[in-house]
């Protein structure tokens, strides 16, 4: 089983002035394990398709993730940061499912 040290984004919206509210990426750094790698290529959307990682990682989660998992929305793995697309608790871990890309154009990261 490969081992997986990395980043975890988690959404945070925040209120900046009455009634404006913004979204910033709060970042935490977790240890776990691979349990499944695999990929599938997405050629639904053109001509080059999309590549999509059907990972999952567990990783060993704090009780800051444990109250947030909610708003988990991408890992880093293998320097790109992939979207959640499903999570699991199965204390002490989370079992976190990847998909495509994370597209992080628009959120600030803390």
């Amino acid at each position: 089983m490969t081992r997986f040290s990395g980043k975890v984004g988690y959404s945070v919206t925040e209120e900046t002035e009455p009634g404006l509210w913004i979204e910033h990426i709060s970042e935490h750094r977790y240890i776990g394990d691979v349990i499944r790698n695999a990929r599938r290529l997405d050629t639904s959307n053109g001509v080059n398709g999309d590549i999509v990682i059907n990972n999952t990682i567990s990783i060993v989660a704090d009780a800051y993730a444990f109250s947030n998992f909610f708003a988990i929305r991408y890992v880093e793995w293998m320097g790109t940061k992939w979207k959640v697309t499903n999570v699991e608790v199965q204390s002490p871990r989370l079992i976190l499912t990847l998909g495509g890309r994370y597209n992080d154009e628009s959120p600030e990261v803390a």
